[in-house]
């Protein structure tokens, strides 16, 4: 490629969190740049109306905006597929792909990839979630053979609230799961301010910090066929290859 990446991010619609970490990741990056779409996302929960939230065709017209920027790469940045089941990512992906040519991934297949690579099956698992969503999420893990070894969730809804969690918050949560001496910490949601947490938790404790706004990034840059390795300062995943 003789220009810089420009990595598509199809983003929930209520999420104030994950456009400027991912800027700020990207930034890293020699002359990349992060374009976004929005489709509408406002309430997580099993309920049949926020399930809905998640139907493929949404999405999909989010992503056709995408391709006209001529993006090299789109990603879905987004932890749907925690409680739908992952097989739905691994649909969506394809279907992005079929409908624009385009090489996608999401923050779940991303960071599935990134546990295969180090072998880890001991999770412990930080989200904003209701207790229902959070055992389907533990659930889905369960059947890739991956325990979660200790979990914390906040009991929230309301998407938009989610960013509203103070950072301190989120470090405590880490630390109260690092506990469990788990081979990766993630949280899980991309409408968290937890990735620049990354390099303080794993000095702390030695363990990484696998949060799904990172490992969408990370995700994106392999997919179009770079590396993520130059991007420092917000953990070790990024050096994982």
């Amino acid at each position: 490629m003789n220009r810089p990446l420009r990595l598509g991010v199809l983003t929930p619609s209520s999420n104030t969190a994950l456009e400027p970490l991912t800027s700020a990741l990207v930034a890293a990056l020699p002359g990349a740049s992060a374009h976004f779409s929005r489709f509408r996302v406002t309430e997580i929960s099993l309920d049949a109306v926020a399930l809905g939230q998640f139907d493929d065709s949404k999405i999909l017209a989010a992503a056709e905006l995408l391709a006209d920027a001529k993006v090299d790469v789109i990603g879905w940045s987004g932890t749907a597929a925690g409680w739908l089941g992952f097989d739905r990512d691994r649909k969506l992906v394809e279907r992005i792909r079929e409908r624009t040519g385009i090489p996608a991934t999401t923050a779940v297949l991303a960071l599935n990839e990134l546990m295969a690579l180090k072998g880890i099956r001991r999770l412990a698992l930080v989200t904003p979630y209701t207790a229902d969503v959070q055992d389907r999420i533990v659930g889905n893990y369960a059947q890739l053979g991956i325990e979660v070894v200790a979990e914390r969730h906040l009991g929230i809804r309301v998407n938009h609230a989610f960013a509203e969690v103070d950072p301190r918050r989120l470090r405590e949560l880490m630390d109260q799961v690092a506990g469990a001496r788990p081979q990766a910490i993630t949280t899980f949601c991309t409408n968290l301010r937890a990735a620049q947490l990354a390099p303080e938790i794993e000095r702390a404790h030695g363990i990484p910090l696998l949060d799904t706004v990172s490992t969408t990034v990370w995700g994106m840059v392999r997919a179009a066929g770079g590396s993520p390795a130059a991007i420092t300062g917000w953990g070790e995943l990024f050096q994982w290859t």
